[in-house]
């Protein structure tokens, strides 16, 4: 434990999450087949906000807001609907506490999943096409999921 919080407060640590929140979603724009990390990194944002670490939030917020100006995608769409995950549906998912995993899996997966209604339901509503539904989304939320177990 003590290892880890000694790796977090480290400037090479930081500049590494920089150089990640920066050039990633950069690299999405042009490699397609990478995963957004949309519900890992919300689920990021939303433990900023419960344990209170303005860092978690700020980073996980402009990672956010990168990632939508560069697919452009709908702006804040990504916050509001991690916001309204923690609003509604988190508090229930807080009966999970000696399960950290089990909470985290399920966390992600609605995340995702709330992002994407949000986003089709946003495109119906404007007859916009932002992303289609195929097997990237099915590989990024997979993705996303495998990414919270381990971390």
């Amino acid at each position: 434990m003590y290892q880890i919080l000694k790796l977090i407060q480290t400037p090479i640590f930081w500049l590494g999450i920089i150089l990640f929140i920066i050039v990633y979603p950069m690299l999405i724009s042009i490699y397609v087949f990478f995963p957004l990390f949309i519900g890992t990194i919300s689920y990021f944002f939303i433990e900023g906000i419960e344990r209170q670490k303005p860092t978690f939030v700020a980073v996980a917020a402009f990672y956010l807001i990168h990632l939508e100006a560069n697919l452009s995608l709908p702006l804040f769409l990504a916050i509001i609907s991690a916001l309204l995950f923690y609003l509604f549906i988190y508090p229930s998912l807080l009966h999970f506490k000696r399960c950290i995993m089990c909470k985290a899996v399920l966390s992600v997966l609605i995340l995702d999943l709330n992002y994407f209604i949000l986003l089709f339901l946003y495109d119906f509503i404007f007859q916009t096409e932002s992303l289609s539904l195929n097997i990237i989304l099915l590989y990024s939320l997979v993705v996303d999921l495998l990414l919270v177990m381990i971390l």
